[in-house]
């Protein structure tokens, strides 16, 4: 019997056991893993085709993330328009995204609807004939959409940074330019589908309510077309990294703003290096919340900023550190100089016992939070999958925020948080 009058006893987060839930794996009859989480909660289900299709695979320009987009946009026998109807009228949700390495396409559905709408799809990925009217039309806003973007300073740090970093030719680093969508040709994304998609090397990720036959259904309409496994993948090409010689710089975009954007990073060793686990531990106390140390100095403290985080790039291949704000154009300068002040305190003294607590109450708090439904657990496992590690990974994670030692964190801050290692890129 519950006692009313007696509050509950409160336990820290940290000492909570959390367990992944399992994900099954099957594999298709041409050899695509298919990744499972089954849930009975809600009547809803996600599929997601991830295809090696990322713009490290890509000869020309924008090339993978035009044919990743325009892969709904007409097949054979339906139109754009009937395709977007099709699935609107079984309220089910049909995204494309494209990164570096690869490239999705995502069902989000009601259970009962997968018969209806999985045949669809299978159609999109082989079937999809990138019509030069609806290659027009993607040329035009894509274009417009860039003149937009340009004029704001944010949008224009995030381009260049990565660029500084990276180099501009490297997948990290380039980014598009009006010539680029300007140059586009049908026949380049025909191409790039054909070999990346039709015939491409994918693996499927299955969460929600699965109903009774559906797996048979994914071996009928996508284990009989000519995919591949993703373990074959080369996981693109290994480009060599060419940042910029300039450390700093300082770029006038709107000689009228009045808000810079700041952009502050390195290179760092992928989620493979053994000090990749620690070094978010560090990260978060740092500038990966809301009760950072950035976030209580520059946004509480002196009022430069609404907000100030960093974070760790989620590259397959080479990673990197990233500090990202927006301040007054006349405070910029002395958010930079905090931004390295809060670095040199984490080099010369060891964190204290509650700031770490908090700090670790809030990175488990978060992966609580994370495993709340079968989407977000699946999400946790695609992350396993694409970065070729193992489950031991997730709970060696978790170790990692319990144990980890305020002098560890020290000596991480000593080896990375050093300013000679960071490019530093100011737009107004």
């Amino acid at each position: 019997m519950v006692i009313r009058s007696i509050a509950p006893p409160i336990k820290d987060p940290v000492d909570f056991k959390i367990v992944l839930p399992p994900s099954r794996q099957i594999s298709l009859s041409n050899g695509v893993e298919v990744y499972i989480v089954e849930a009975e909660a809600e009547e809803t289900v996600m599929f997601n085709w991830v295809f090696y299709a990322g713009n490290s695979y890509e000869n020309k320009n924008t090339v993978a993330a035009a044919t990743n987009y325009l892969l709904k946009n007409g097949t054979s026998r339906m139109t754009a328009f009937d395709i977007h109807e099709h699935f609107d009228f079984y309220g089910a949700y049909l995204n494309r995204s494209a990164y570096n390495e690869t490239a999705e396409i995502t069902l989000h559905c009601l259970s009962k609807h997968t018969d209806e709408l999985l045949p669809v799809v299978a159609e999109i990925i082989s079937d999809s004939v990138f019509s030069e009217e609806e290659l027009s039309t993607y040329k035009q806003n894509s274009i417009q959409r860039l003149k937009v973007g340009l004029q704001k300073c944010d949008f224009v740090a995030s381009r260049l940074i990565d660029a500084n970093l990276f180099g501009e030719r490297h997948p990290y680093g380039k980014y598009s330019q009006i010539e680029d969508y300007e140059s586009l040709k049908a026949e380049d994304l025909r191409a790039f589908y054909k070999e990346h998609y039709k015939h491409g090397k994918c693996v499927l990720f299955i969460a929600g309510k699965i109903p009774p036959g559906t797996l048979e259904k994914v071996e009928q309409y996508f284990g009989t077309l000519p995919l591949t496994n993703h373990r074959k993948a080369d996981k693109g090409p290994l480009i060599a990294v060419e940042p910029s010689a300039t450390r700093k710089q300082r770029i006038v975009n709107d000689p009228q703003g009045v808000q810079a954007a700041i952009r502050i990073g390195r290179h760092f060793p992928n989620r493979q290096h053994p000090d990749f686990q620690k070094a978010i531990v560090l990260n978060t106390l740092f500038g990966g919340f809301f009760g950072s140390r950035l976030m209580a100095n520059i946004r509480e403290e002196k009022g430069y900023t609404y907000g100030i985080y960093s974070y760790m790039m989620n590259h397959i291949h080479q990673g990197g550190l990233m500090i990202s704000t927006e301040a007054g154009r006349d405070v910029c300068e002395a958010t930079i100089e905090e931004v390295y002040r809060e670095m040199r305190d984490l080099r010369e003294e060891p964190v204290d016992d509650e700031e770490l607590q908090v700090t670790r109450s809030y990175m488990i708090g978060s992966i609580l939070g994370d495993l709340e439904g079968p989407f977000q657990v699946m999400a946790r496992w695609k992350n396993i999958v694409l970065h070729g590690v193992s489950e031991d990974y997730f709970y060696n994670g978790l170790e990692i925020i319990r144990k980890t030692t305020a002098l560890e964190l020290q000596e991480l801050a000593n080896k990375y948080l050093v300013p000679e290692a960071f490019y530093e890129l100011t737009v107004i």
